[in-house]
């Protein structure tokens, strides 16, 4: 998408801009940016990697199914 380097609040604005729900292994992303002025809802697995993002597929889908705009939901 042409966001490379992109970082912090202007990343969120451009994400919230295209999309609804942000999948993001950062722990401290609700602590370090202010979320409730974005309509985006995020997702946080436990893990960044492969083998753990696919064993969560179906809790990241359920996930999905039911999380409401500015929801942070921990898996």
């Amino acid at each position: 998408m042409g966001w490379a380097g992109v970082k912090n609040g202007k990343l969120l604005q451009l994400v919230a801009a295209e999309f609804d729900v942000f999948v993001t292994s950062d722990k401290n992303l609700r602590h370090q940016q202010n979320l409730s002025s974005l309509s985006l809802a995020i997702v946080l697995p436990p893990s960044n990697q492969v083998p753990a993002i696919k064993a969560l597929l179906p809790q990241i889908d359920e996930a999905f199914s039911s999380i409401q705009p500015q929801q942070f939901v921990e898996i």
